[in-house]
């Protein structure tokens, strides 16, 4: 045999491919690759995604909790003196948030108790029935210095023309003796004047010019002619009246959502401002402590509102996808407490 011939079988021999066990093995490896790959790719893809829902779910507590927190604080508060006897000169009506003397009031959702800001039902923005909900009265800021009160005349000379006052804003005029609630029914800017004139305007309307404590009740002017002049320095403010509530979500009728709703003054007339505060809030169920109390109870065991001191709110976050190990959304029950601070200083 040539010596060219033997390196033509030797090449050969070199130039052959691999063999089916030695494929097959390579594709197994292969695949153990991959399949690791992917696994690891899909248990970090899946640990992401209940991350960014827990830290979704965690966001929209704290966003629920801080607003809210703010306003439960400043319920009942008046920018003068805690615990001074209030007069509420507006006549009854059926409009909500009109009933200040209390400062706090709730709703029961498991007694079924009714909430007049907003009904229930399944339509965006509906209230979710079973849930609770509260109202929350309070002065507000950007108070206006009295200068002069003529009672009778039902007028008041305030201290700047930038009061930013309107008619029809409800207000509420306090000294360090006494508060009233009424109807401005005519503001002026020119003279700097706010007058309370009664039974003017669209209701809920004053009952009565005499803003004196005690008024009874209701207001009726020929036996309450209870006049009461507010000296230098008594304070104007608006008064603020939200509710909050658990509603169908705004943009997923399958999904709630936290809201607040804010009366408004609208041509004269209270309206309503409804703003969806956090999405992801399924459940709220609020408890209430009662000065002389032992515990917190529900709204329907509490028998008169001016006496809350604080109150618990147990917020049912939902994540927005299925991502817990079961094949459902995230989950979670926060509570926290909150003062009224006009009640405990």
């Amino acid at each position: 045999m040539s010596r060219k011939s033997t390196n033509v079988r030797l090449s050969r021999r070199h130039a052959q491919g691999v063999s089916l066990i030695e494929l097959m093995i390579a594709l197994v490896l292969g695949l153990l690759v991959v399949s690791a790959a992917i696994g690891i790719f899909v248990s970090n893809r899946q640990v992401f995604r209940a991350t960014d829902n827990l830290s979704y779910v965690q966001e929209n507590a704290r966003v629920a909790f801080e607003l809210m927190a703010r306003e439960l604080r400043q319920a009942a508060g008046n920018p003068c003196s805690r615990n001074i006897p209030i007069v509420n000169v507006l006549v009854s009506t059926t409009t909500w948030g009109t009933a200040w003397g209390d400062g706090v009031r709730g709703y029961d959702g498991s007694a079924g108790t009714a909430f007049p800001v907003v009904l229930a039902g399944t339509g965006k923005r509906d209230r979710i029935a079973g849930t609770d909900a509260i109202e929350l009265r309070s002065g507000s800021s950007g108070d206006v210095s009295v200068e002069d009160h003529k009672p009778k005349s039902a007028q008041f000379k305030v201290n700047t023309k930038a009061h930013g006052l309107v008619d029809g804003d409800i207000v509420m005029v306090c000294d360090y003796v006494q508060a009233a609630i009424f109807k401005i029914t005519n503001a002026s800017s020119s003279n700097v004047t706010i007058v309370h004139n009664e039974g003017q305007g669209t209701d809920p309307k004053n009952c009565t010019k005499a803003l004196g404590y005690p008024m009874g009740m209701p207001c009726n002017k020929p036996q309450n002619d209870n006049y009461y002049a507010y000296g230098p320095n008594s304070i104007i403010t608006k008064l603020k009246a939200t509710a909050w509530y658990v509603g169908v979500s705004g943009s997923d009728t399958q999904r709630r959502s936290l809201y607040q709703v804010q009366m408004i003054n609208k041509a004269g007339a209270p309206d309503t401002l409804v703003q969806e505060i956090a999405e992801g809030v399924s459940d709220m169920q609020l408890e209430y402590l009662v000065a002389g109390g032992s515990g917190y109870v529900t709204a329907e065991n509490v028998g008169n509102w001016s006496q809350v001191l604080a109150v618990r709110v147990n917020l049912t976050m939902e994540g927005p996808e299925a991502v817990d190990v079961d094949g459902t959304p995230i989950v979670r029950t926060v509570s926290h407490v909150v003062t009224l601070r006009n009640r405990n200083t």
